[in-house]
């Protein structure tokens, strides 16, 4: 593993900064306090910082040579809605959220990067450090190009990381093409006619074509989708009654699909809504569907040649190309730096967490960033910008 001693020592403080956020986690664009703490560490730098795009976004500048060539580094810093499990002494303070996700360590390690960037300056050409809010479901990358991210740090390329548990600690997977799937989610509403659960002849069942409607909409990938594209639909969410003894009027039901084409996802979008109506008619019941309420959803992540190939190198340059995979099977998770991939090249990297073991999974209470990768991700940014920005 290649690593300056500048960048070994900057461990210690990028520990110290990881484990302060994540004592101190917010949620979806109320992230005020983690972007002051963060600009005020840019700053500090010696950075331009500029700070509200995306309600809490920091974008940092840093430039250096005469060249015109732009790069952008992405992380994100908004924390989930859990309630930690864990005990050590940098717990989340805050009851009901937690850094479950590592956003902690992604900011913590770009941070790491600008100092040493800004001190050494061995590149040529300008470097934007995006820290973007709202990560978790509220497309805060989104927000931050709609209040005009790219117009006024006009990127050629941009580059994204997340940890990510069972990949061993410090080693790197990346490929071109899909490394995310696009997540949509969508909401039906089945409205029947209320009755006495002892006289069910005199009303409509809503309950029962939901039942029958769930069964039918685990056929569409195992039916439709052709075996040979992957993709998951699943009802997440079940709401209706509040009683023993009447059959309800309505029921709600949530639920996501992901995919990795356009084509896949208008296909699943087709059958859901020709299975709600096809059924509901069936059973006498009407039915309402909106599909991403609240804009929810997110296109896939994916990652462009020449910038997949900068990426692989630099890796490989920090921790040697034996410990980079460069065949990872996609993830369906979702990443909504898929919004900034569709503005501009570029390409996302996952860095290995290490084991799971312990329930150490993300989005889990007992999850914790594994601060021995701090370094390993900052030499990564490190390397990036020199061999992009030459």
């Amino acid at each position: 593993m290649t690593l300056t001693n500048e960048l070994q020592q900057l461990h210690a403080d990028m520990r110290h900064w990881r484990q302060h956020l994540h004592q101190f986690p917010e949620t979806a664009f109320e992230e005020t306090q983690t972007a002051q703490f963060i600009a005020d560490k840019l700053t500090g730098f010696g950075l331009d910082v500029h700070q509200g795009l995306g309600k809490t976004g920091v974008v940092a500048t840093l430039s250096a040579g005469n060249s015109d060539q732009k790069i952008a580094l992405r992380a994100d810093m908004d924390a989930l809605f859990i309630q930690e499990q864990n005990t050590f002494s940098y717990k989340s303070c805050h009851d009901g959220k937690m850094h479950a996700c590592g956003h902690d360590g992604h900011s913590a390690m770009l941070l790491g990067a600008a100092k040493y960037l800004s001190e050494h300056r061995n590149f040529n050409g300008t470097v934007y450090f995006i820290f973007q809010p709202a990560e978790e479901g509220r497309a805060g990358a989104k927000q931050m190009i709609e209040d005009g991210l790219f117009e006024q740090f006009p990127a050629d390329c941009v580059f994204g990381m997340h940890n990510f548990p069972d990949i061993p600690t410090g080693h790197f997977a990346v490929k071109a093409g899909a490394m995310m799937a696009s997540f949509d989610c969508f909401e039906i509403t089945l409205t029947g006619q209320a009755t006495h659960a002892a006289m069910p002849h005199l009303g409509n069942d809503a309950i029962v074509a939901a039942a029958q409607l769930i069964t039918a909409l685990q056929t569409i990938v195992s039916r439709t989708v052709n075996p040979a594209d992957s993709a998951v639909v699943s009802i997440t969410q079940i709401h209706a009654g509040n009683t023993w003894n009447a059959l309800p009027e309505s029921v709600l039901l949530r639920g996501t699909f992901r995919c990795f084409s356009a084509t896949v996802k208008t296909l699943i979008a087709d059958k859901i809504t020709h299975l709600v109506k096809g059924i509901c008619a069936g059973f006498d019941v009407s039915a309402e569907i909106r599909f991403n309420p609240e804009n929810a959803g997110y296109p896939v992540t994916f990652n462009t040649d020449a910038e997949t190939a900068i990426a692989l190198k630099a890796a490989s340059a920090v921790v040697g190309e034996e410990c980079v995979d460069q065949q990872p099977t996609p993830s369906m998770g979702s990443e909504d730096f898929a919004f900034m991939l569709q503005e501009k090249p570029g390409c996302y990297i996952w860095i290995g967490n290490g084991s799971s073991e312990n329930s150490c999974l993300l989005h889990n209470p007992h999850y914790d960033f594994n601060d021995d990768i701090l370094s390993v991700g900052a030499a990564y940014w490190v390397k990036l910008v020199e061999m992009t920005l030459v």
